[in-house]
């Protein structure tokens, strides 16, 4: 583990919560002239830390400890039947790392997405700025897995490369593919990633028990939840 006590934090003022209506959110952030080392990152991570664009950040909010970060400890993942056939279903796609980078087909992507499956977010409406500012930076453990059948762009994982890990960033795909379950797919490809690499897990972020949107997340077993700043197994 870094020296994590001479790094320096913030907090937001609250704000209304993205994912628990009537809520308040408070958000602990590292400095941000903190550089963005990849072992400090690995080892916020432990502690339930998650990047967006140049920050790393977690929940702090006063009265509320929904927000549970949430990794796949993936040499002992099974999966399911379902995820069986989804793994099948797309076997005919190709994925290819890519430099993290703006450019016309991921933003096109990026918009359908959002505007067609997040239209009632935060990050609606989708902007050059926005798609830059959260996903495109110059990291160097940053990647862009993209998910193509032939030469059609389906999907796009934006994955950071761990010591400990992968942390699945976020992942935007085509809309109109209902059928290739691109988003499971995604988490699936990436638990085998992890897996190939030889690391221990992949870091989905954060679960919360009232929150439809994250349901997903407990279909991946066995899954690791951090409560009480202890990773817990989930079956």
């Amino acid at each position: 583990m870094t020296e994590l006590a001479r790094l320096k934090f913030y907090a937001t003022q609250p704000h209304a919560c993205s994912y628990l209506p009537g809520e308040q959110a408070t958000t602990l952030f590292l400095d941000p002239s903190q550089p963005m080392d990849v072992q400090v990152y690995a080892d916020l991570s432990e502690m339930g830390f998650r990047r967006s664009g140049d920050h790393l950040y977690r929940p702090h909010c006063v009265h509320c400890d929904a927000c549970t970060a949430a990794r796949i400890p993936v040499a002992i993942f099974t999966p399911n039947r379902q995820q069986k056939r989804i793994f099948k279903r797309n076997a005919d796609l190709q994925v290819k790392a890519a430099k993290p980078r703006f450019t016309d087909e991921y933003f096109d992507l990026y918009q359908r997405y959002i505007e067609q499956r997040h239209a009632d977010g935060d990050m609606f409406p989708p902007s050059r700025e926005q798609f830059s500012t959260f996903l495109v930076r110059d990291l160097p453990f940053s990647t862009f897995y993209e998910f193509r059948h032939g030469t059609r762009l389906l999907a796009v994982a934006v994955t950071d490369v761990l010591p400990n890990g992968l942390s699945a960033v976020y992942t935007f795909y085509e809309p109109s593919e209902e059928r290739r379950s691109l988003g499971r797919f995604g988490i699936l490809w990436q638990i085998a990633e992890t897996r190939r690499l030889g690391l221990d897990a992949l870091y989905l972020g954060y679960w919360i028990k009232n929150c439809k949107k994250m349901s997903y997340k407990t279909e991946y077993r066995p899954i690791e939840l951090l409560i009480n700043q202890s990773w817990s197994t989930l079956n």
